[in-house]
């Protein structure tokens, strides 16, 4: 199932939009949709990033550490 969504863009990005949508071969649902999806796999992963940040239980390694490990 899917969903219809209406947003209003300003006239660049909607001329940018369909630039890339003639250039790709692609609808711009097709490419609104994917740049949502990475936005919000972006976003999950900062907030992930943010929350181990936060996670005075999660140690940290030093770049020595690591180099050490992977044999540098």
């Amino acid at each position: 199932m899917s969903t219809a969504l209406s947003v209003r863009l300003p006239d660049e990005l909607a001329k940018k939009l369909s630039n890339v949508a003639v250039a790709t071969e692609r609808s711009k649902s097709f490419l609104v949709q994917k740049a949502l999806e990475g936005y919000l796999q972006n976003q999950a992963d900062l907030q992930v990033s943010l929350d181990r940040l936060r996670d005075t239980s999660d140690p940290i390694v030093s770049i020595e550490e690591i180099r050490e490990e992977i044999g540098l």
